[in-house]
């Protein structure tokens, strides 16, 4: 957000900035949710709806698990939020106490930990680098030790990487076995570029699956999410749901529904992120980043720029006022080492994003002869 701040101030100075340092679509809703929710505005009072989400919407998010996985979920165990964030509050606040241990890879999104931390709930990150294909995997939970939960993403923030089924089926086994809850972030479901992602309710049931409507669905503001969690969870959540904002967004709500109607426009987005992906690649490969996570969905390139001699925040405040272009500084993903790693998105215009492409080259190439 300090990148995105001082960008933003230096658009209003009349600088043209190539954003790539927000991890948003720069797209707007589907068709389908907008008209959705003009009628709405129209004809409906908008008023609280039940905290668990109005009916129609737990519904359709439930029939949407069959009809991308395969695997049936039941209206009663969906519940919606105010976007992701507020799911994993509620996921933290119900299945652990002060104290206790939760499991999270390394480098990672940030308010994982934050949250965790601020909740009592001591964040235990597993180093999953180069050499563990950033992937978190079965093996390395085992040697990380015991811990009360553990929290997996696929696709990751900030790497993009995809835990592939057959990993995603051993670190559910070794969850069930050894008594760890398990936590499943699958906001990019829907945005990847080979493999397709699998849910974690496809291998455990009582697995809580937080996914929101921002990445795939474009439609960040709106700040709507959900949950799918295990029968017994549901009467405690809705009586938090309920003290914490009483019910979701209903405008948001109605618009949501509408949304998984818009699948051809939003497969056309990703297409546009595949695009964008191949030409920061490139660009990349020719500026001497040839070190960086696989990306193998969302919309992230997470890349090693050690190689020229400053920490990351520098370079991105350097990269930012030299040439327009605003990336992130790893330091938030990664606590340990993040002053290694640049994050870009590529989730802008393919104009935009040809331009940024145009500024590392020679940016790159000059920092590296200086």
């Amino acid at each position: 957000m300090e990148v995105l701040n001082a960008a933003n101030a230096l658009e209003r100075s009349g600088r043209a900035v190539c954003h790539l340092e927000a991890g948003q679509p720069s797209t707007k809703a589907p068709q389908t949710a907008l008209d959705a929710a003009a009628l709405a505005l129209q004809s409906n009072t908008l008023g609280y709806t039940e905290a668990l989400g109005i009916p129609q919407l737990r519904a359709r998010i439930a029939r949407h698990y069959m009809d991308w996985y395969g695997v049936e979920v039941s209206p009663s165990r969906v519940v919606v939020t105010t976007g992701s964030s507020a799911g994993f509050v509620f996921a933290f606040l119900l299945l652990f106490d002060v104290g206790q241990t939760l499991g999270i890879a390394n480098p990672g999104y940030p308010a994982y930990r934050n949250i965790s931390k601020a909740l009592g709930i001591t964040p235990k990150l597993i180093e999953c680098k180069e050499q563990a294909g950033f992937r978190l995997t079965a093996a390395m939970l085992k040697q990380a030790g015991q811990m009360d939960g553990v929290l997996i993403a696929s696709p990751s923030n900030p790497c993009g990487t995809i835990i592939p089924a057959d990993e995603l089926k051993r670190i559910a086994d070794h969850c069930r076995a050894n008594g760890i809850a398990l936590i499943s972030d699958e906001i990019y479901h829907g945005i990847s570029y080979g493999e397709r992602t699998q849910t974690a309710l496809a291998f455990n049931p009582d697995a809580v699956v937080i996914n929101s409507f921002s990445k795939y669905f474009s439609m960040t503001g709106w700040r709507i999410g959900w949950m799918v969690v295990p029968e017994a969870m549901v009467p405690a959540l809705e009586r938090i749901a309920q003290n914490f904002y009483i019910s979701p967004p209903s405008i948001s709500q109605v618009a949501a529904c509408a949304a998984f109607d818009g699948r051809q426009e939003l497969d056309g987005h990703v297409r546009t992120y595949a695009t964008n992906r191949s030409i920061l690649l490139e660009a990349l490969q020719q500026a001497g980043l040839t070190s960086r996570a696989p990306a193998d969905g969302a919309f992230y390139l997470y890349t090693d720029v050690s190689g020229f001699g400053l920490a990351s925040s520098e370079l991105a405040r350097r990269l930012l006022e030299e040439t327009g272009v605003a990336a992130t500084p790893g330091d938030d993903f990664d606590p340990l080492d993040g002053s290694r790693w640049l994050r870009l998105s590529y989730a802008g215009s393919t104009r935009d994003v040809r331009a940024a492409a145009s500024h590392l080259v020679s940016w790159f190439g000059g920092l590296s002869t200086r």
